[in-house]
């Protein structure tokens, strides 16, 4: 290395030190002399073999000319998202903003604070283009002197013709990119962000594939915790103990979780976001397990299932129970193509205002209580909804209109929850006191078909009956 070479290194580390917070300065060490003369030398080399272009690369592609047709002449732009600060100068593991993956194909190996720009042509149209930081040459500061992005210490970074060849879309470096006035952004133009929303109502068949993938390593994830009840129950804060077991699975076999594990024992089942998960499993008390794997392409599995600890059922929890097992059966009997999606929750309500309504436990009538405008009593016990459209978001299309969300009509490829619940706080009064502290939430992922749903879980134990019987084989 020449010594003007050396001086250029030394000059940008500086400025790099001197640019960072004051808090950090305290344990920064200087780079000496013979670091900088020999840090960028004697290194193989490294060619870039261009990997083959990834499954998802023409799907990816599909859904850009669908955004493309619905903003012909608009400049668009869509940004990866950057690191997010978990405390100090730790951040949170980078997961890309969900509208950029499905766009690029880029999913868990995305690169943070890229964007993706469609760039109108003259004749219609756009041109995409991925801008991205190329990876850092060694002659450079960056290399080993950045903690966020050098290579010494995140590991290789993908180049620009790698990701173009990969995605099989222009790639140019992130320095090269240019906001400019009128361009619409994800997020900050509310018919781009509706738009790619409502893009993902209807799963292409990679999105379909992915999900049940997720499903698949899910139900492993839920053997893992039936199989290790007897450690679980052992473990002082078992409901840690159930969080770790499933998060093992899914990070050997995916990204990691598409959300918070719920693992909720005793009342704490009856709080619908648990995910303290501090307290002991205790035998007799049933335990509420809600969660999912996300797959590396990001797409999220969404079970929830209610064991009982000890491996069997009281009578009052089997009834409890397999009303819920009734709700989320007439939720799925009445799901299919031209149902609104809002009849499958209303068909699920049914059961829980009458089933409520016959033990005693409402003011009026079931029929009274189903009323739109005056009933309501009985979400005292189920105050959540019945379903939500489920991919690469867990609460997938979130930004969708309502009347192509709620009020919308189900079409052949749409994937969304079915998970009734009951849910009886341990200090509610309008409850006999052998309700109370018990909630049950079972739920499914299905896929709908041309005359009806698919349960994509249906592997995983529903019934009272299946559910003895998966601890009986699994935790003996």
């Amino acid at each position: 290395m020449s010594t003007d070479e050396t001086k250029t290194i030394a000059a940008e580390t500086s400025a790099e030190t001197s640019a960072a917070p004051a808090e950090n300065q305290n344990r920064k060490q200087p780079f000496p002399k013979g670091f900088l003369e020999t840090i960028s030398t004697g290194w193989a080399d490294r060619p870039e073999q261009l990997p083959s272009e990834r499954a998802q690369a023409a799907y990816a592609a599909a859904r850009r000319d669908a955004v493309s047709a619905a903003f012909p002449g608009q400049r668009l732009v869509v940004p990866a998202g950057s690191y997010k600060q978990r405390s100090n100068d730790t951040d949170y593991p980078f997961r890309a903003h969900s509208a950029f993956a499905h766009l690029t194909g880029w999913a868990s190996d995305a690169v943070p604070d890229s964007v993706l720009v469609f760039e109108p042509v003259p004749g219609g149209g756009h041109d995409a283009t991925l801008y991205l930081r190329e990876r850092a040459d060694r002659t450079t500061a960056e290399f080993y002197g950045d903690a966020t992005i050098g290579e010494f210490w995140i590991g290789p970074r993908p180049a620009l013709a790698g990701v173009a060849s990969d995605l099989g879309v222009a790639t140019a470096h992130i320095d090269d990119f240019e906001a400019r006035p009128g361009d619409l952004v994800l997020d900050e133009d509310d018919d781009l962000t509706r738009f790619v929303s409502e893009l993902r109502l209807v799963k292409d068949a990679y999105e379909i594939e992915q999900l049940r993938l997720a499903v698949e390593v899910t139900a492993r994830g839920f053997d893992d915790i039936v199989a290790d009840l007897p450690r679980i129950i052992a473990t002082p804060r078992g409901e840690r103990a159930v969080e770790g077991i499933f998060h093992h699975r899914a990070r050997v076999e995916g990204n990691g979780e598409g959300y918070d594990t719920i693992a909720a024992s005793g009342p704490h089942a009856c709080y619908l976001h648990w995910t303290r998960n501090d307290g002991a499993v205790v035998p007799g008390d049933l335990i509420l397990v809600d969660a999912g794997v996300e797959v590396d392409s990001l797409y999220t599995a969404d079970i929830t299932r209610t064991l009982p600890v000890s491996g069997t059922f009281t009578a009052v929890q089997r009834t409890i129970y397999e009303t819920v097992r009734e709700a989320a059966d007439a939720a799925f009997a009445v799901a299919k193509p031209g149902v609104k999606f809002r009849a499958v929750h209303e068909a699920a309500m049914a059961v829980i205002a009458q089933r409520t309504a016959e033990w005693g436990l409402l003011p009026v009538t079931a029929d009274e209580a189903l009323d739109a405008d005056t009933g309501g009593q009985h979400r005292r016990y189920m105050v959540h909804g019945t379903s939500h459209h489920l991919g690469i978001d867990v609460h997938d299309c979130a930004q969708a209109r309502r009347d192509m969300y709620y009020d919308g009509l189900l079409e052949e490829g749409m994937v969304f929850t079915i998970e009734p619940g009951l849910y009886f706080q341990i200090d509610d009064l309008t409850v006999p006191e052998e309700f109370r502290g018990i909630g049950v939430r079972i739920e499914d992922d299905v896929l709908v078909t041309a005359d009806g749903v698919e349960n994509l879980s249906a592997a995983i134990p529903r019934t009272a009956d299946e559910i003895e019987a998966w601890i009986a084989r699994l935790s003996a």
